[in-house]
């Protein structure tokens, strides 16, 4: 279980932060530096908190993390992947009168 998340938070920073060099090294040496700092850890109770903080840093970086690119002094260019778009349903209903009793 353990490194089954290890190797799924590495190819989770390498998609999130693909083409950024900087960022990439950044994030490996953060996932290794808690890995090795917690490898000793016995505590079973311990162990599954820090999974369950590791899984959650996964999904957050899965989906919440966006690339932005400097094109210009003042611009940014944002660039999303497919998991963070979603598909923009409009609602169509009809508000409806509260009924006063």
């Amino acid at each position: 279980m353990v490194l089954k998340l290890f190797k799924l938070l590495h190819r989770t920073r390498q998609e999130v932060f693909k083409n950024d060099a900087r960022a990439l090294e950044a994030a490996r040496q953060k996932i290794n530096g808690e890995f090795k700092n917690n490898q000793d850890e016995t505590s079973e109770e311990k162990i599954n908190e820090l999974l369950k903080i590791a899984s959650d840093v996964e999904v957050i970086l899965r989906t919440s993390v966006i690339q932005a690119v400097h094109t210009d002094s003042d611009k940014i260019l944002l660039i999303p992947r497919k998991d963070l778009l979603q598909d923009n349903t409009p609602y169509f209903g009809k508000p409806t009168k509260k009924h006063e009793s």
